[in-house]
């Protein structure tokens, strides 16, 4: 059993968590089991008081003030150019800040994501980083979602294999490299328990709603051109593009124990998620 962090002999914490990208999938459930754990807890969002934004440097100081530990959470991505430079720079103020731990999710396969992991470990701070690909949670709460109601998952995917991860284990991981000793210096690739293609994803979508979803392949031209007459950022539409031309090719079809190492318990299986998701109420709306 690991031992807790930040607490003086007396057992009272001095730890103030920084949890950058609070409102986000795994920044809002890293927030809310700190806090169940007692922990001070700053959030750090555009809508959070002091305010966090990342191309705003000036709205840095206010949020690292007293803070002890960084879930270090950049938006949109890792692979996005200009990410090193700010990586680089949010480190620097951090260490002028006196933190101490910096705990990074980073992205599976993407090159880029590793040059900002490489800045984190040569920071100088106790460091711990949680590498992530594909989450499960984008088909209930993310860019998925939608398709899923209307019960076709419309994906340049092919046949190709990921092992999805639950958004809840990475948050359990993150949660425990912030809160207990022995995750210091560690790289947690983490995976879901098995490698499914988006068809095994239709399926056990299906199984769990009760209604049939079906996955259809589209041409990856035409999947961008369809995102881009639905008039979504560019931004994000770069994004995708990179996603399923880059990082869905294969790099990143095996299953890793991540997750296991860093809790002593396997990863969630998706079939489980699917089931949990439809008992909270996902796709309510399913025609």
């Amino acid at each position: 059993m690991s031992k807790s962090y930040g607490s003086d002999a007396s057992g009272s914490s001095n730890q103030l968590v920084l949890v950058l990208g609070a409102t986000g999938k795994t920044g809002r459930r890293v927030a809310a089991s700190l806090r169940e754990k007692g922990i001070a807890t700053r959030l750090g969002s555009r809508s959070a008081n002091p305010p966090f934004e990342w191309n705003r440097e000036q709205t840095w100081d206010a949020c690292l003030d007293g803070v002890t530990d960084v879930y270090v959470n950049y938006a949109p991505d890792l692979a996005v150019p200009g990410a090193t430079d700010s990586i680089q720079a949010f480190v620097e103020r951090a260490k002028s800040h006196g933190v101490q731990r910096l705990v990074l999710i980073s992205g599976r396969g993407e090159t880029e994501a590793q040059a900002c992991e490489q800045i984190v470990m040569s920071s100088g701070l106790t460091w711990t980083v949680v590498r992530a690909g594909w989450f499960n949670q984008n088909f209930s709460e993310g860019a998925f979602a939608d398709m899923v109601v209307s019960r076709r998952i419309t994906l340049p995917g092919g046949e190709r294999q990921e092992p999805w991860i639950d958004v809840d284990d990475i948050a359990a991981v993150v949660v425990a490299a912030l809160t207990e000793l022995g995750h210091e210096a560690e790289v947690y690739e983490v995976t879901g328990p098995r490698l499914m293609s988006f068809a095994d994803i239709a399926s056990d979508l299906s199984n769990a709603i009760g209604s049939e979803i079906e996955y259809v392949d589209v041409p990856h031209a035409d999947f961008l051109d369809g995102l881009a007459e639905a008039q979504v950022p560019k931004d994000v539409v770069w994004l995708m593009d990179y996603l399923f031309a880059t990082v869905l090719d294969g790099r990143n079809a095996y299953v890793t124990d991540g997750v296991q190492r860093a809790l002593g318990r396997p990863p969630k299986d998706f079939a489980d998620y699917a089931r949990d998701a439809v008992r909270t109420g996902s796709w309510k709306d399913v025609g």
